[in-house]
């Protein structure tokens, strides 16, 4: 197959953002469907890192590069990608589908009631179905929080970002400052390994946050999150306290067994799925496929 992606015209329309290596910006496509696009272009000096551009880059660009010829509706689409060098620098440019808001600023607009219970089950669900593309292809995303997920005028819900995501097989690696911290996964907080259930715990937080309109576990520290965690969903018993974790068992992290339901407001079906995205043990924790077929987005 050839892996080319075809140059791309377009004009800069206007800055939408920027972070320590470049700017992001609206733009819009020169001729054919003059589709609105997102521009992000990166400045790399070559002291940056060994190769100039950063791993953390060149691995999102792969995985898009990757992701792009599958073209699921969930995940944000890569439709060009060029490296051009400048003097002793490096200039990276990502032109990507653009989608004018994330899930943070489309829950800031919702009623103070939170999303309404059609809504929810629409975002969740398409949610989950890029979670499961992405996983059947063993990426796992180790980003995922409402800022790196986007919905369209339309009510498309596509993933982005994938500056932290991994191609995982069963014996890799992985390193444990992954997942913005009110979304990380107790085994991630504790050190341990983990896999593609690490993305469903942050899906299940994100779950909860479409009802609640803010984050439901907000920890400043990874040993206050671990308590915030512990209080809501019950200390589990020292056999299921991961054995390669460097953090000791002990009963002052938060009461033994379950506790009360996550949410009061929930309904039996919307309870129990978010009970099983936020189960403790990895191994106990729902796929995104299973979670699919779970009654809540059975019912009407």
């Amino acid at each position: 197959m050839d892996a080319r992606i075809e140059p791309l015209s377009y004009e800069l329309l206007v800055e939408v953002g920027g972070g320590s290596y470049g700017k992001v910006y609206k733009a819009r496509e020169a001729g054919g469907q003059q589709r609105l696009l997102a521009v992000k272009k990166f400045h790399f000096r070559d002291d940056t890192s060994a190769n100039g551009i950063p791993a953390v880059m060149i691995r999102e660009v792969a995985l898009l590069r990757k992701m792009k010829y599958f073209s699921h509706p969930n995940i944000v689409t890569l439709l060009d990608v060029s490296v051009v060098p400048v003097g002793d620098a490096l200039d990276l440019t990502l032109v990507l589908e653009y989608i004018d808001r994330d899930l943070s600023t489309y829950l800031s607009k919702a009623p103070p009631s939170g999303l309404s219970r059609a809504c929810a089950k629409d975002v969740m669900q398409q949610l989950l179905q890029g979670l499961d593309f992405l996983h059947t292809n063993m990426v796992v995303h180790r980003d995922l929080k409402p800022d790196n997920i986007l919905v369209s005028s339309q009510g498309e819900v596509k993933i982005a970002d994938f500056g932290l995501a991994r191609i995982y097989t069963f014996n890799v690696a992985l390193t444990p400052g992954v997942v913005t911290l009110w979304y990380r996964a107790p085994e991630v907080l504790l050190n341990s390994v983990y896999m593609s259930s690490v993305d469903m715990w942050s899906a299940g937080c994100v779950f909860a946050e479409l009802f609640l309109r803010r984050p439901l576990f907000q920890g400043y520290t990874e040993v206050q999150q671990l308590q915030k965690i512990f209080e809501m969903i019950g200390l589990p018993c020292e056999k299921d306290w991961p054995k390669d974790s460097p953090v000791a068992y002990s009963l002052g992290w938060g009461p033994i067994g379950s506790c009360t339901k996550p949410l009061h407001n929930l309904d039996p079906d919307e309870s129990d799925l978010l009970s099983q995205c936020l189960a403790f043990s990895p191994s106990h924790r729902i796929s995104a496929a299973k979670a699919l077929d779970h009654p809540f987005f059975m019912k009407d």
